[in-house]
């Protein structure tokens, strides 16, 4: 049983109340394992009933917990087994079995399910296939469905035909919500080293070496340590801000550590994991950028960014594995552009550009993320901007991602806006000389020689 003093509450208390403090997300993560069938008709019905069976009480123990501990769930979401796993018998067109599960999430109450899934980074299977063609119209004609795909691991390397064809998906789930500004791809993501316990969304899944149903947990707090690197005096070294944003990290991880643990024991299911990322929101104060500009960055994008960041993420790190004894997930600092007042702010006025976030992608979280460009960028441009945050993720052994919205008529300059938590943002620029040629090639970037580990 966790130990909590009354001045750790006290504390809370002034995190939730004047620093945004709040759990960003608690994530049911569900097998489908037994949903398998012949048609994705009848694939659908056995995730609806899967599901509704499965999560019934999922948002009820949410909000007793919020009442009981006054600490705002902000997010209920489900996970699930990546569909590609049962629909290879299925087909051509697996969108009756997004709707079953936009369907469940709805009736459930979530605001997100994660998990029309699938994983190519040494290869596409039928299953994978029949996911990839089926995106632009499972998230055209739902709501609260999210896709992921793997294209790129430090085991396998590269698969540059699966990122060409991601490419391509993203332009056609683009166009397909065009009416809506290409959302779709809001809710889209292209991973290298995709982890099984992601809590967060567009990419969260159930892998397959979790239990049947776990609790998996995502705190935030950017304001809450913003305003602890705010306090420090101004002659305050590096040292002293880094041991602050790690004593802070600890204080949020153990309100996480709690509400896991709780909601695990009242739905009577696995605790999964805790995940330490910083997820900001468009509120003012929530932003990732305004604590690197703290720390002493001029501005988000400026020199000492990645520097700043690096900080963070590590201290981040440091602070929450002294309060959990179980992370997972991505665990670092989102850097989405159009869900961070800050990042917002540093593009519009030029500090911020697609090349910083690339370099920025080396320290944090996931990378490229929410990141609006000029619908006629080209699909080989996408994927070489995609190729270019995996060959991060690879060399690096980390998870590193690219969620990119092409929008229909939009440019440069343009402002789009996707509402609620998903913010608005200016279209960014995008480097015209990618060629074609690089991702026309095909085939697989080998894996490095630092993935030989046995």
């Amino acid at each position: 049983m966790l130990d909590i003093s009354p001045e750790e509450i006290a504390e809370t208390v002034t995190m939730v109340t004047q620093q945004h403090l709040d759990i960003r997300t608690v994530t049911l993560g569900v097998s489908l394992t037994d949903c398998a069938a012949g048609d994705a008709a009848s694939i659908g019905k056995r995730v609806y009933d899967r599901l509704m069976q499965a999560a019934e009480r999922l948002v009820p123990t949410c909000e007793s917990i919020e009442r009981e501990f006054g600490i705002p769930i902000v997010n209920k979401r489900i996970s699930v087994t990546p569909i590609a796993e049962i629909a290879t018998c299925a087909g051509p067109d697996l969108t009756p079995i997004a709707l079953a599960m936009d369907r469940a999430a709805h009736e459930i109450g979530v605001d997100f399910i994660g998990g029309f899934s699938a994983l190519v980074q040494k290869g596409i299977g039928r299953g994978d296939q029949l996911i990839i063609d089926s995106l632009p119209s499972a998230l055209a004609a739902t709501e609260r469905v999210c896709g992921s795909v793997n294209v790129a691991s430090t085991r396998a390397g590269i698969n540059m035909d699966a990122v060409m064809l991601m490419a391509e998906t993203i332009k056609a789930t683009a166009e397909a919500t065009a009416d809506r500004d290409g959302i779709g791809c809001a809710k889209l993501v292209v991973f290298c080293n995709m982890v099984e316990d992601n809590p967060f969304m567009a990419g969260a899944v159930h892998g397959s070496g979790e239990a049947d149903i776990v609790v998996n947990v995502g705190i935030s707090g950017p304001g809450v340590v913003n305003a602890v690197v705010r306090s420090l005096p101004d002659d305050a070294d590096l040292t002293a801000v880094a041991e602050a944003i790690k004593a802070t990290s600890f204080k949020i991880t153990r309100a996480g550590e709690l509400v896991a643990r709780e909601a695990a024991r009242r739905l009577g299911v696995t605790m999964g994991i805790v995940d330490l990322s910083l997820a900001p929101t468009p509120a003012e104060g929530d932003s990732v950028a305004e604590i690197l500009e703290a720390i002493g960055v001029g501005r988000c994008g400026g020199p000492g960014t990645t520097t700043a960041l690096a900080l963070l993420n590590d201290a981040v790190k440091k602070g929450g594995a002294m309060g959990t004894s179980s992370i997972g997930g991505l665990s670092g600092a989102f850097i989405p552009v159009s869900e961070d007042m800050g990042m917002l702010r540093a593009v519009e006025c030029g500090a911020l550009t697609l090349e910083k976030l690339e370099a920025m992608t080396a320290v944090c979280s996931v990378g490229l993320d929410m990141i609006a460009i000029p619908g006629d960028t080209p699909a080989e441009t996408i994927a070489a901007v995609i190729s270019d945050a995996c060959a991060i993720g690879v060399i690096n052994s980390k998870t590193t991602a690219a969620r990119l919205i092409p929008v229909p008529g939009k440019t440069v300059g343009d402002h789009v806006s996707f509402g609620g938590l998903l913010g608005h943002t200016p279209i960014m620029a995008v480097n015209g000389w990618a060629g074609t040629r690089l991702v026309r090639r095909g085939g697989r970037v080998p894996a490095p020689l630092g993935s030989l580990r046995n």
